[in-house]
């Protein structure tokens, strides 16, 4: 069965959050627009710092509850990397759609609202209804999509 663009693209953001570094959770994200990829990028320690895979978890080790406390987090958020992965690279993500195997945090939703994106499409929730209140507020679509099995697509 040929999978729709959502699927397609989600599919794709579940092959990007593989390179995660990140112990607790990998994510991936895939900015699109008119079809095609702009950006994509994973969750993982900055530039030239030692990974969680090396080091350990510090939320892990201080038992930080998920959803809180992300300035503690080492890694940096896979929407940012995407983010700034385009910046990088001279892209515009204005009126873009982000695909993302996990639910936007709050810190990733102030960038992605300022950045002027269109549609947010996401897996696996994740425990911040305020990243959602803001969404609702700027007037950018949200969706949840859940892909139970990716590979019965042709």
């Amino acid at each position: 069965m040929r999978p729709t663009l959502d699927e397609y693209f989600m599919e794709i953001a579940g092959i990007v959050a593989k390179r995660s570094t990140c112990l607790r959770n990998q994510v991936g994200a895939v900015i699109v627009k008119e079809k095609r990829i702009l950006s994509t990028g994973y969750n993982g320690a900055p530039r030239n710092l030692e990974h969680c895979l090396d080091v350990g978890c510090i939320r892990q080790q201080n038992n930080i509850a998920s959803g809180t406390r992300h300035e503690l987090c080492r890694a940096v958020h896979a929407e940012q990397n995407a983010i700034i992965q385009a910046a990088i690279h001279g892209v515009s993500i204005e009126n873009s759609t982000v695909y993302c195997t996990h639910q936007p945090c709050i810190l990733c939703a102030k960038m992605l609202i300022n950045a002027n994106v269109n549609k947010i499409v996401y897996g696996t929730v994740y425990p911040d209804t305020q990243a959602l209140n803001f969404f609702e507020k700027a007037g950018v679509e949200v969706k949840q999509l859940t892909l139970n099995n990716p590979e019965e697509h042709d």
